[in-house]
């Protein structure tokens, strides 16, 4: 099986939409992803993900499904007495706190039980894992059942931050390095394969993450968002 993971076009987050620039991104995807065959569309319930769903499922004639589980993870933690997005810290805070990298250890880190994360993350992991067992892939440990072992392809249009976390359940590691390290820009699609490698037990794995190829063929810049200023001395954002 195949999953794609799709984070919303350009955002107008004050109105929790897409701008003008995100709706030329949303159509644009829309025409990669209509020759994907795409047997199955799972949605954020937030504007910027539906609106931007909504181009691809138009053309490929589905019926998205809106899971509450999906929308931005932006359940707050404290660092330095402040409420703060647990998959946005500075550099200086994760040093301090090296035990945020670890895949075992980083739901029982000071700073995580200041927040409901264990709880929120819990949630989303029981529901991602509640969709693949609908499509023949039941978690098993660290692993996947391949009970109906298939090659459909499924997308979930979502969040940066919800991203992140889905993909270190699917890898079995820390969210931090994939929020930290890596960006997936407006619109940008990732995509993970099963591999049964011995016959009823599969993992899957990332082929591709954040593409924009789409935006590119279309002459479509790339968004700045979710990314921050390249060096100091820079008047792009540095939080």
């Amino acid at each position: 099986m195949r999953i794609l993971i799709i984070r919303h076009a350009d955002p107008d987050y004050e109105h929790d939409c897409l701008t003008e620039k995100g709706k030329r991104e949303a159509a644009l995807l829309s025409e990669s992803l209509r020759k994907q065959n795409i047997s199955a569309v799972y949605c954020s319930p937030l504007g910027r993900a539906r609106q931007t769903c909504a181009e691809t499922a138009r053309k490929i004639h589905a019926d998205p499904v809106v899971l509450p589980w999906l929308r931005e993870f932006d359940h707050p933690v404290l660092v330095e007495g402040k409420p703060h997005l647990c998959w946005d810290m500075l550099p200086s805070f994760l040093a301090q706190h090296p035990e945020l990298y670890d895949a075992n250890a980083w739901l029982a880190s000071p700073v995580m039980q200041t927040g409901d994360i264990r709880a929120r993350y819990t949630e989303l992991c029981e529901g991602l894992d509640g969709v693949l067992a609908g499509h023949g892939y039941v978690r098993d440990g660290m692993f996947y059942r391949a009970a109906r072992a298939n090659r459909s392809t499924i997308a979930f249009f979502c969040h940066f931050g919800t991203e992140s976390m889905l993909l270190s359940h699917l890898c079995n590691t820390s969210p931090v390095p994939l929020s930290h390290h890596f960006v997936a820009l407006t619109s940008s699609v990732t995509t993970l394969y099963s591999e049964e490698r011995r016959q009823g037990m599969a993992l899957f794995r990332c082929c591709g993450y954040g593409d924009c190829s789409h935006l590119l063929v279309g002459k479509e810049p790339p968004s700045f968002s979710a990314r921050f200023c390249e060096v100091f001395d820079s008047d792009d954002r540095h939080d």
